[in-house]
C-alpha cells in the first residue's frame, strides 16, 4: 500500500506560481505511476498530469500544458507539480495519485485557490 501526503497548495494571484509535492510512502514507489489530479467544487475530479516510474515521460491535460511541469524524485519518495502563469479556473483541490496495475492510490488533497 501507498499513503501519500500533498502540499504545497494555497492562495495565490494570477499569474503567480506554486509547487506541490507529495510525499509517499512505500519501497516500492519508483514502481508507480504518479499522477496529479484536481477537483474543482461542483464539478468532478480531472486529470491534470502523470509521470511514469522513471520521469522520461510526462502527459498533461490540454487546460495546463505549458503552464505546469510534473516531476519525481524516486529517492525521496516525492513527485512535484510546478504550476506557472497560474489562472482562476485553475482553482481546486489537487490530489496525487499513484497507480500500479489494479492499485490506485489518493491522497488527501490540498487547495489551490487563484485570485483574479
Amino acid at each position: 500500500q501507498v499513503k501519500m501526503v500533498e502540499s504545497g497548495g494555497g492562495l495565490v494571484q494570477t499569474g503567480d506560481s506554486l509547487r506541490l509535492s507529495c510525499a509517499a510512502s512505500g519501497r516500492t514507489f519508483s514502481s508507480y505511476v504518479m499522477g496529479w489530479f484536481r477537483q474543482a467544487p461542483g464539478k468532478e475530479r480531472e486529470f491534470v498530469a502523470s509521470i511514469n516510474w522513471s520521469g522520461a515521460m510526462t502527459y498533461y491535460a490540454d487546460s495546463v500544458k505549458g503552464r505546469f511541469t510534473i516531476s519525481r524524485d524516486n529517492a525521496k519518495n516525492t513527485v512535484y507539480l510546478q504550476m506557472n502563469s497560474l489562472k482562476p479556473e485553475d482553482t481546486a483541490v489537487y490530489y496525487c495519485n499513484a497507480r500500479l496495475a489494479k492499485n490506485n492510490y489518493w491522497g488527501q488533497g490540498t487547495q489551490v485557490t487563484v485570485s483574479s
